[in-house]
C-alpha cells in the first residue's frame, strides 16, 4: 500500500453471519496500537461470555499484524480474518468474531468460509476512510486581504483549523501537501507580498 495514501475503516460496525445454526458475530474497530486492538478483543469477549470462541485479527499501518484462532482448528479462523482485512485494503483495524456453536460441525472449509465471510460483511459495513498527507499553514492578514483571499481558499478547498479576528486576521488552514506551493503562491500574489503563508506542521487528514 502506498505510503502517500492511508486507508482505514470509516467507523465501527457489527455484522452477523449465520451458517448451519452457528452464529458468527464480527465486529470492526479502528485502532492505532496493538494495545488498543487487544483491549477491543477483551471487550468483545466480555460481551459474549458464553460463546465458545472469539477469533481476532488486526493489521496496523506501521506493519504489525497478529491473529488468533482462539481454539478453532489451526488456520480456519484468525488467518482468514486477517486476509479479509488485507483484501479490504485497510490498515489500523481490528476484527473480532465471536462464534456461537449451533450443534452442526462445519469442517475446516466451512469454518474458513464463515470466518472470512463474517469479517468481509463487517468490514464492508464499516466503510473506508482515505487519508493523505496534509500540510498546515498559518496566515497573518489584514482585513481587506482576508476578503481578497477567501475566494481562493474556497477554490483550493482548504480545511480551516481556526481563525482569530483581532487587529489582524490570523488563520490556520490545511490542504494536501502537493497543493501547498499553489496556496503560498496565490496568497502571496493576492496580498502583494503582505501575507506569505508559513507551514506550521504536516500530518494525515481525510482526502
Amino acid at each position: 500500500m502506498s505510503e502517500e495514501i492511508f486507508r482505514t475503516v470509516a467507523g465501527d460496525s457489527e455484522e452477523i453471519l449465520e451458517e448451519k445454526r452457528s452464529s458468527f458475530i464480527a465486529a470492526v474497530r479502528r485502532v492505532s496500537t496493538e494495545e488498543e486492538a487487544m483491549a477491543f478483543v477483551k471487550e468483545r469477549k466480555k460481551m459474549h461470555p458464553d460463546a465458545r470462541h472469539t477469533v481476532f485479527a488486526y493489521l496496523l499501518r506501521k506493519g504489525a499484524a497478529r491473529y488468533s484462532d482462539d481454539s478453532e482448528p489451526q488456520g480456519t479462523a484468525g488467518l482468514p480474518t486477517l486476509e479479509a482485512i488485507r483484501r479490504a485494503g485497510v490498515e489500523d483495524v481490528v476484527v473480532a468474531t465471536t462464534r456461537y456453536f449451533g450443534g452442526i460441525l462445519l469442517g475446516a472449509g466451512g469454518l474458513t468460509r464463515a470466518y472470512a465471510g463474517a469479517a468481509h460483511l463487517a468490514l464492508e459495513a464499516a466503510g473506508v476512510a482515505e487519508y493523505v498527507p496534509f500540510a498546515y499553514y498559518s496566515l497573518d492578514l489584514t482585513y481587506p486581504d482576508h476578503q481578497r483571499v477567501l475566494p481562493e481558499l474556497s477554490r483550493l478547498a482548504v480545511r480551516e483549523r481556526g481563525t482569530d479576528f483581532a487587529e489582524r486576521v490570523r488563520m490556520e488552514v490545511g490542504l494536501p501537501v502537493e497543493m501547498g506551493p499553489e496556496l503560498c503562491r496565490r496568497v502571496t500574489e493576492l496580498t502583494a507580498g503582505r501575507c506569505i503563508p508559513k507551514e506550521v506542521s504536516q500530518g494525515m487528514d481525510l482526502k
